[in-house]
């Protein structure tokens, strides 16, 4: 089982939340976050949304500067730019590695870029 696939067990017995805390564009970050060579399907069955649309969030987030793509092959691997900042100006202040950290605390962070 990957990284992106473990949930609690019970978690497919229960219905899909009608809103959740996080958007989709972080559930995809966080997917590639455990795991930086995911296939485009799997994070979309994790998030619960359509290959197409994963595809749609990995483009605007490598656009907006959060994540670089490298091919390698026929796979895709990515590496997350922890230093990118939030873009709403309630978060603006706060760096995308503080949220993979809160949600992955015991979980290594070795693909995410620093500059310092």
């Amino acid at each position: 089982m990957s990284p992106v696939e473990s949930t609690p067990p019970d978690s497919s017995q229960r219905p899909r939340p009608e809103w959740t805390f996080l958007t989709n564009h972080a559930h995809v970050l966080h997917c590639v976050h455990r795991d930086p060579s995911v296939r485009t399907r799997d994070i979309a069955i994790a998030v619960g949304i359509t290959e197409r649309r994963t595809q749609a969030i990995l483009k605007d987030l490598e656009e907006g500067g959060y994540l670089v793509r490298t091919k390698i092959g026929r796979r895709n691997s990515y590496r997350i730019n922890g230093e990118a900042l939030f873009r709403h100006p309630l978060e603006s202040h706060r760096a995308v590695v503080d949220l993979l950290t809160l949600l992955d605390l015991d979980f290594p962070t070795t693909h995410i870029s620093h500059t310092t």
